[in-house]
C-alpha cells in the first residue's frame, strides 16, 4: 500500500474511532482496526454493554451460550493443583460454572474490563462463592500467575478480541502444570453451505437489529458479527495452538459449527 493510501486509511479509522463516544456509535472493521485501536474499542464495547451482557448473551444465543460452557467445564480434568483459571472472565459465567461442578476447585478470573469484573464479583457475592472464587483485573497478554500453577485454563468468547493470539496462548501454557489443558470456547462459522449461509444471515441481518431493542450501543453487535467472520478457520486455529507447543489439540464444533470448543495439553 502506498505511505499516501495508508496515511489516508490511518486517518479513516481513527475518526471512525473517536465516533465511539457519541450516542450513536460506529466502529472501523475488524479489517481496518490496528492493534492499539482494537483493544481501545473492545473495552470501549464491554464497558458500554456490562448491565446488558448476561441477558443478551442468552438472548441473541438462543441461551446455548450456557450449554456451551457446561460443555467446555465437562471436559475439564483437574489432577494436581486444583486450580483453574479463567481468562478474559467477563461476568464470570464460566469461573461459577467451574466452582459449583468441581467443589475442591480454586478458581481465578481476570478480565482487562473492570466494569464486567464489578458485575461478576455480585454474582459470586449471591452464589456465596467468595471462598473459592476470586475475580479481578487482569491482562491475558501479560499473566500476573508462576509458571506451573494451575492445572486447566480456559478462555471463552474472548481471544477472538485479543490481537496478540500467540500471546495469550503462551501465556495459558505457561501457567498451567504439564499435562494441562489450555481450553478456548469460541463463536465460529460453520463449514460452507447451507448452515453457513444461514448463520451469516443472521450475524449480519438480524442480530445486530436484535441488539437494537436491548442496548443504546447496538454497534457493539455489528462488531461482534464483524469479529466472528474474521476468526481464523478450525484447521488455522489448530494450527496456530500446535505452533505454540500444546500437543493433542483438537476441536469440538457445537450447535452446527457456530460455537467451537479447542482444547490441547501441555
Amino acid at each position: 500500500m502506498k505511505r499516501k493510501d495508508a496515511e489516508s486509511q490511518r486517518r479513516r479509522v481513527a475518526k471512525n474511532f473517536k465516533m465511539n463516544k457519541k450516542q450513536n456509535k460506529e466502529y472501523p472493521s475488524v479489517q481496518e482496526m490496528n492493534d492499539d485501536q482494537r483493544i481501545g474499542i473492545v473495552k470501549d464495547i464491554f464497558a458500554s454493554v456490562t448491565d446488558k451482557y448476561d441477558f443478551l448473551n442468552r438472548v441473541l444465543s438462543g441461551r446455548r451460550d450456557v450449554a456451551w460452557r457446561k460443555r467446555t467445564v465437562s471436559e475439564m480434568l483437574f489432577f494436581n493443583t486444583h486450580r483453574f483459571l479463567d481468562v478474559a472472565t467477563g461476568t464470570g459465567d464460566l469461573a461459577l460454572d467451574c466452582a459449583n461442578s468441581y467443589p475442591d476447585v480454586k478458581v481465578v478470573g481476570v478480565d482487562f474490563v473492570q466494569e464486567m469484573v464489578n458485575n461478576g464479583l455480585k454474582k459470586v457475592d449471591t452464589q456465596n462463592l467468595n471462598n473459592r472464587v476470586e475475580l479481578k483485573w487482569g491482562d491475558a497478554t501479560n499473566i500476573e500467575y508462576k509458571d506451573n500453577f494451575f492445572d486447566v485454563t480456559a478462555i471463552a468468547f474472548g481471544i477472538r478480541n485479543i490481537p496478540d493470539k500467540e500471546k495469550v496462548l503462551s501465556e495459558m501454557k505457561r501457567i498451567i502444570i504439564p499435562e494441562g489443558q489450555v481450553m478456548v470456547l469460541e463463536l465460529t462459522t460453520p463449514e460452507p453451505g447451507f448452515w453457513r449461509s444461514i448463520y451469516s444471515f443472521y450475524l449480519n441481518g438480524i442480530l445486530p437489529k436484535l441488539a437494537k431493542w436491548f442496548t443504546k450501543n447496538p454497534a457493539a453487535y455489528e462488531y461482534l458479527a464483524d469479529s466472528i467472520m474474521n476468526f481464523p478457520t478450525r484447521r488455522e486455529f489448530l494450527k496456530l495452538m500446535e505452533s505454540m507447543g500444546l500437543k493433542n489439540c483438537k476441536a469440538i464444533p457445537l450447535t452446527f459449527g457456530v460455537c467451537t470448543l479447542y482444547i490441547g495439553q501441555k
